[in-house]
């Protein structure tokens, strides 16, 4: 067993965006940090892995909101990763493309002026509706003054006005046209916050539809770029980050942790402990018994988003053109039903997207096409692990059962484009599986905890917990994806640095 003999100030659990950017700006305000990892590589969904010479991201395919001035933009500025990303705008005309089973294909623009004129091309006698549509994303993104980088105090807020919150996506666009193709149309990026009909806020859409209308751009060679820019970062800020440390327990003196042990049996001391992994996950490393009865059996309750099933394609050279834009496949005319899909015509919905290389040019090297996936589907082989960290089996039938889906989802690829088979070199795939041992959420959950327009304060995690020197970060505190766990950070550093200073810092970098 070793025991650290140093007590940090603060001590990270878990290395995703959340926690990288926490331990940077309590780095960059002089406290010692250190992150620990149970993975072997750092970012949570920033993690890539290579096949064929090829890269894959594994959960971030394109971010928004990096135009300058932006504010994603603007915090990473702020911790001096701008300029060191690579990064590739998508087509400015049409960097999602929705596309039904009719042949049908509609483009969301960048930019409310092109978005509305693209879409009035397809829809010409809704102005109104579509005008209203993006007035209101405009609207609620408005109650949200982080998002704005903005003080709490400064204009208006949902937390004054929480009522915002409580809209639902679907009604509200049913309530502003009774075009079904222009509704579906409006939220066919759905996969990117798992849509579902009866429950989705129309706030996620709104914070991330505006995001990506403010600058889409894919991370050239993978989003592995911005974990590995903030690690560097924290190293020359004297901060540590750990691998290979699967904290599996914590050690208490008066109320208060004051170390945690990992699976290998090393002790890591610290003053404060921020966990930046799943509620549920953080309940059972800390000790259920330190955690309010209340909020416990409110987390047991509460259910994640659906998972996934990743397809990932390596082509042969110079065989399949690269795609400068996203492509959304619905096989049903209401998108936001497809979370609930029939086994029998999956998948209902695809994402898929081409990977962008350093010298791109008029050909793909690869392909990624995401759908969703229940975790029951795999439940059988739950009781398996397998990451690089902590290798495992999972046997030839899990195996022979991932190849009929892949062939299942190659089927529909095919026919968005004819003849893709002969320019696949590779097929590999993730399950939820996969995602439940390399992320930490027991169901393999694409975004958390599902946030539910019909009570919205069951899904409420905050960033202070019942244990006075454990904080949490990441995705289910604010809203998911690269921005949300982004101002994840912000929340819980608020905590410990003055907010107006620490907004001025990041306003004025």
């Amino acid at each position: 067993m070793l025991e650290t003999v140093k007590t940090y100030d603060f001590i990270i659990v878990g290395s995703g965006i959340g926690g990288l950017v926490s331990a940077n700006i309590l780095a960059m305000e002089g406290y010692s940090v250190l992150v620990l990892e149970k993975n072997h590589q750092i970012g949570g969904n920033l993690q890539v892995f290579s096949r064929d010479q090829c890269i894959f991201d594994t959960g971030v395919h394109y971010i928004g909101g990096l135009d300058k001035g932006q504010n994603l933009h603007q915090i990473f500025k702020y911790l001096g990763i701008i300029d060191e990303l690579n990064i590739h705008r998508l087509d400015d005309h049409g960097f999602d493309r929705i596309i039904f089973s009719d042949g049908r294909e509609y483009k969301h623009a960048h930019g409310y002026e092109c978005f509305i004129k693209s879409l009035l091309v397809d829809f010409p006698d809704e102005l109104e509706a579509i005008n209203n549509f993006c007035d209101k994303v405009k609207e609620i993104c408005d109650y949200f003054p982080l998002y704005n980088l903005r003080n709490k105090n400064e204009g208006k807020s949902y937390i004054t006005h929480p009522e915002i919150l409580s809209i639902n996506a679907w009604d509200y666009v049913s309530s502003i046209t009774s075009d079904k193709r222009l509704r579906s149309v409006l939220l066919g990026n759905s996969l990117l916050y798992a849509g579902d009909r009866r429950t989705t806020p129309f706030y996620i859409v709104a914070l991330i539809l505006n995001s990506y209308l403010s600058g889409s751009y894919r991370m050239i060679n993978g989003g592995s770029q911005i974990a590995r820019e903030l690690t560097k970062k924290i190293h020359n800020l004297g901060g540590e980050i750990l691998k290979h440390q699967h904290v599996c327990k914590a050690n208490y003196s008066k109320g208060k942790i004051v170390s945690v042990e990992t699976k290998t049996g090393e002790i890591f001391h610290g003053k404060t402990f921020i966990s930046n992994i799943h509620p549920k996950l953080t309940v059972n490393i800390f000790g259920e018994n330190k955690f309010r009865p209340a909020y416990v059996n409110r987390l047991n309750k509460n259910k994640n988003t659906i998972s996934t099933f990743m397809l990932h394609l390596s082509f042969k050279d110079f065989s399949f053109e690269y795609l400068n834009h996203n492509v959304y496949v619905h096989k049903i005319d209401n998108v936001l039903d497809a979370v609930e899909y029939n086994k029998n015509i999956w998948p209902e919905s695809l994402y898929i997207s081409t990977s962008v290389s350093k010298n791109q040019g008029k050909w793909a090297e690869s392909m990624s096409v995401m759908t969703y996936m229940n975790y029951d589907e795999f439940k059988k082989w739950g009781n398996s692990f397998n990451t690089v960290a902590e290798f495992g089996e999972r046997g030839a039938e899990y195996e022979d059962f991932k190849k009929n889906k892949e062939q299942i989802v190659i089927n529909e690829v095919e026919k968005m484009f004819p003849r893709i088979r002969d320019s696949i070199k590779g097929i590999y795939s993730s399950t939820p599986l996969t995602y439940r041992d390399y992320i930490g959420t027991d169901d393999g959950s694409l975004y958390g905890i599902l946030k539910d327009s019909n009570n919205i304060d069951k899904s409420k995690i905050h960033s202070k917990t019942h244990i006075p020197n454990l904080f949490q970060t990441g995705q289910n505190i604010v809203f998911h994806g690269i921005l949300g766990s982004t101002i994840s950070s912000l929340v819980t550093c608020f905590n410990f640095i003055d907010d107006k200073k620490l907004l001025s810092k990041i306003n004025n970098a």
